[in-house]
């Protein structure tokens, strides 16, 4: 049985795009470059969506590192793909563009609600209704507020048992201090995101940082942080930092995020 083609369109802050298909693990780009990696059908659905990218961000920032493989697609995928892979993309920062088969889902920072709105509206105008759109984007929070819980963290990684998602109590102390300066951000609702490396398969690796999210989030909450303030997602190894090919890059890669939330 045939599985299907996923893309995965994974939006970098500061540089360019890069995308993906979540059939493989990705690699770390360096800066500027639009990394195009996983299994396509067929040689001609990579060649366009190579052509694409390269269209919109130039050739010279396109590496490519697409397979081909026995994926299944619907009807006319890999024209609505084209049309996905749109201007607009540029405006979203820290985010991800997934299209799973007929499932479609965007996250990520845009600069304000009304973009947030276009991007979403445009995607799902560009698609026949066959197609879901679950719309992730947020509002870009304010420097300042943002600002408190990178400052609280300090660049420190919670801490969790080998291959668990139970939280060691060096990770618990971090922990408070987040809680704390949580307390102070009023209404304002924080996201926490699970990384890991890509040691492993990425199916277990995507699973385990939503549950070691979710045991955040179940801390913060015994802290006396509202329930609806914390959300959480799992994004395995599909954001690295830094290199997977040394245990220094590993180590930083395997982490939780604190992001301010719409």
């Amino acid at each position: 049985m045939k599985s299907s083609a996923i893309v995965v369109l994974l939006l970098a802050a500061a540089m360019p795009c890069r995308a993906q298909v979540q059939a493989q693990a990705p690699a770390t780009p360096m800066p500027g470059q639009i990394l195009v990696t996983g299994t396509l059908a067929d040689e001609g659905a990579k060649a366009a969506v190579l052509a694409r990218l390269r269209e919109l961000y130039g050739a010279e920032r396109v590496v490519d590192q697409i397979a081909i493989g026995n994926v299944a697609v619907p009807a006319n995928w890999n024209a609505y793909v084209q049309k996905l892979i749109a201007p607009n993309l540029k405006l979203i920062s820290r985010g991800q563009i997934s299209i799973d088969g007929s499932n479609v889902s965007v996250r990520g920072e845009v600069a304000n609600e009304a973009q947030r709105q276009q991007i979403a509206s445009d995607i799902a105008t560009s698609l026949n209704p066959t197609y879901i759109v679950n719309n992730g984007l947020r509002v870009k929070a304010a420097e300042a507020e943002q600002g408190m819980l990178d400052a609280a963290l300090d660049k420190r990684i919670i801490e969790f048992d080998s291959g668990k998602a139970s939280i060691t109590p060096a990770g618990l102390a971090i922990l408070d201090e987040m809680a704390a300066v949580m307390q102070k951000l009023k209404e304002r609702k924080v996201e926490v995101i699970g990384h890991t490396d890509n040691t492993g398969l990425r199916a277990s690796n995507v699973a385990l940082s939503q549950a070691r999210a979710d045991a955040v989030r179940s801390y913060f909450i015994t802290q006396g942080i509202k329930a609806e303030m914390v959300l959480t997602s799992g994004q395995g190894p599909d954001r690295p930092v830094a290199s997977n090919a040394t245990a220094d890059g590993r180590a930083r890669n395997r982490r939780i995020e604190f992001r301010i939330a719409q």
